[in-house]
């Protein structure tokens, strides 16, 4: 696969041209003249901002130089100039990976001591809070500003929405997962959830703790407005997700049950390059970076729709 990375690091000049538009300096992706330099967005009242946030390859430490590739960004790019009651998306790639959590010297995808300071997810939510004000300040609604993520970027997206449900207008999480690999690793689908996460958590009972803190915040919150899609083949936690069904507020939809959606197969693209998504690593986790994904764009609009009224 010929991969093309985009170094997206908030406020760093970047006029990346991809398959449906480009990434400005200002970290939005744009597709007409709405963006103009910095952060002032034309007629603010009447635009829907997107905030979308990336994956993590390390749960706590920082990463320089790294976003997001274009194949994670095609599909948020076919939301852009779409239109909800007169108002028109943007979509806007917020770059947070710079930062590192308090115990962030140690790769903390698997650890055993408990989880102290502030977790890098906890630093990200910060900084999305921080630019949800700056939009505010500029003139856009709180209403028509949302927080959306892939996979730590989903995790993100639950936990602040559950944490500040009032500050923006809702959310949309992609496959939400931050610790490896636990339903194929733990073998989830042959000995089930149960028994699955109490091996993860004799191994590295740091790290479960901790995502069970997170699990556990998200779901004691009495409203969650998130649409949350997630995938029983993901390798990550696709078959630990039934949690969001106990969540207030959130709606789940789960993508099919193979690599097809609309009994589309679902490719990946860029530029000059196209690959079927079942041939990837991690297929599952990957479903709404395929083409086929954008079957559901209608959904996502009316998602949306439903929060701005």
């Amino acid at each position: 696969m010929k991969k093309l990375l985009l170094i997206l690091i908030f406020l760093t000049v970047s006029n990346t041209v991809y398959a449906n538009g480009k990434i400005l300096k200002s970290g939005f992706i744009d597709k007409s003249s709405s963006v103009e330099e910095g952060m002032d967005v034309k007629d603010p009242k009447n635009k829907i901002i997107i905030i979308y946030n990336h994956g993590q390859n390390k749960n706590d430490k920082a990463i320089k130089n790294e976003c997001i590739w274009v194949s994670q960004i095609r599909n948020q790019a076919s939301l852009v100039d779409m239109e909800i009651n007169g108002k028109k998306i943007m979509v806007y790639n917020f770059c947070t990976n710079y930062l590192a959590g308090d115990m962030s010297p140690k790769n903390y995808w698997k650890f055993k001591e408990p989880y102290e300071g502030i977790h890098k997810l906890d630093k990200r939510i910060e900084k999305n809070l921080e630019l949800v004000d700056k939009f505010v300040k500029i003139g856009v609604p709180r209403k028509q500003i949302f927080i959306s993520g892939h996979s730590c970027g989903g995790l993100l997206t639950l936990m602040l929405l559950a944490a500040h449900p009032d500050k923006v207008g809702g959310g949309i999480s992609y496959m939400q997962a931050c610790y490896g690999k636990l339903s194929k690793k733990y073998k989830v689908k042959k000995v089930g959830p149960e028994e699955a996460l109490a091996k993860f958590a004799k191994k590295y009972p740091g790290g479960a703790e901790l995502r069970q803190r997170q699990i556990n915040n998200i779901k004691k919150s009495s409203n969650v407005p998130v649409l949350a899609f997630t995938h029983p083949k993901d390798n990550y936690e696709g078959l630990l997700s039934d949690w969001l069904e106990e969540v207030p507020g959130v709606k789940r939809i789960i993508i099919s049950e193979d690599f097809k959606i609309n009994k589309k197969t679902c490719v990946m693209k860029g530029k000059d390059w196209e690959e079927n998504i079942s041939k990837q690593k991690s297929p599952g986790h990957k479903m709404n970076q395929g083409d086929c994904f954008q079957y559901y764009n209608p959904t996502i609009k009316d998602y949306i729709a439903s929060r701005i009224k």
